[in-house]
């Protein structure tokens, strides 16, 4: 069978289609979701840029961690909110190929900057002597641009791939975006593709993940050893925070792309991506960023400055 995917002009979106009365509380759950994943996100940006205290390596991870998932959320929320506010379920073959492509490249550059993030702090925390050595500015820039070119080659390998199955099924998309998964299971001969899908999820997500994890370890057994009782309850309170957002964001995206296609798992998938795909990215300035001290502190001195008429 020829590549048939450009015959369709348009995919149905039908994730939410059988509760189109609720409609309306869908679109202001995942509105408040966006807003303040967006608003949040925007707010750590621009502290780390105009706040000189902050140009160092934890906090320029942080600044890069928020524009992406600032994308991570903008690639699929803005258009599911147009389709549950229009009750207009359908999406271009164009919009979903895009939506498709910007996930990707999301989720595959914050899978291995959360990874970065983890060593970083092994480093602050296990090593401070050989810290600004290890992580000096040439190093972290490099290892920045290595982050988002390798989401991009696997954002576009990736859809590449997808784009070469047949579509055989129909042109419904049993999801509330277009994801690599839902798109699968409208293809034929794709048996052949899950296996790539394994193994990008084990190298882009099981992978960062065991390395964030090791990192972790290690700096809770020094942690331990820590004879000050709130030196040790501050430093582990971080972490634990920091783990928090690993194991949803990780446990959420093992989850859904480690998993064959079945028609039994499709809610299970669904909340798996709004956790994925939302919450999550919601979640990251408050949990690493918004209950720092020295964000904090950066953010009580523009607001001070503004109110006395001095900008930046």
């Amino acid at each position: 069978m020829d590549n048939n995917w450009t015959s369709i002009k348009n995919f149905q979106i039908v994730a939410f289609s059988n509760d189109t009365e609720k409609n309306n509380l869908f679109f202001l759950i995942f509105f408040c979701i966006y807003m303040s994943g967006l608003l949040g996100n925007l707010v750590i940006i621009s502290i780390v840029i105009t706040d000189v205290h902050l140009h160092s390596p934890m906090y320029i991870l942080l600044c890069n961690l928020s524009l992406v998932d600032i994308i991570f959320t903008s690639s699929t929320l803005p258009k599911l909110m147009d389709i549950l506010i229009s009750g207009n379920f359908s999406i271009s073959f164009v919009q979903c190929f895009s939506q498709l492509y910007f996930f990707m490249f999301a989720a595959g550059t914050e899978d291995i900057l959360l990874s970065l993030m983890a060593y970083d702090r092994y480093l602050a925390v296990c090593k401070p002597l050989h810290y600004h050595m290890i992580m000096n500015k040439k190093k972290y820039v490099l290892l920045l641009l290595g982050t988002w070119v390798c989401g991009f080659i696997n954002a576009l390998f990736m859809t590449v791939s997808i784009y070469q199955l047949d579509l055989c099924r129909s042109n419904k998309i049993q999801h509330f975006f277009c994801d690599i998964k839902a798109l699968e299971k409208i293809s034929c001969n794709s048996s052949g593709f899950h296996i790539i899908l394994y193994i990008e999820t084990m190298l882009l997500a099981f992978c960062p993940f065991l390395l964030s994890v090791i990192s972790y370890i290690k700096i809770i057994t020094s942690i331990l050893v820590i004879k000050s009782p709130n030196s040790r309850k501050k430093t582990f309170s971080t972490c634990t925070s920091h783990l928090t957002v690993l194991i949803i964001f990780y446990g959420t995206g093992l989850c859904m792309y480690m998993n064959p296609p079945s028609q039994h798992l499709e809610k299970q998938d669904l909340v798996f991506s709004v956790l994925y795909t939302a919450v999550t990215p919601m979640l990251n300035p408050l949990i690493y960023s918004l209950r720092n001290k020295e964000v904090k502190a950066a953010v009580r001195k523009i607001v001070l400055n503004k109110r006395n008429g001095i900008f930046y």
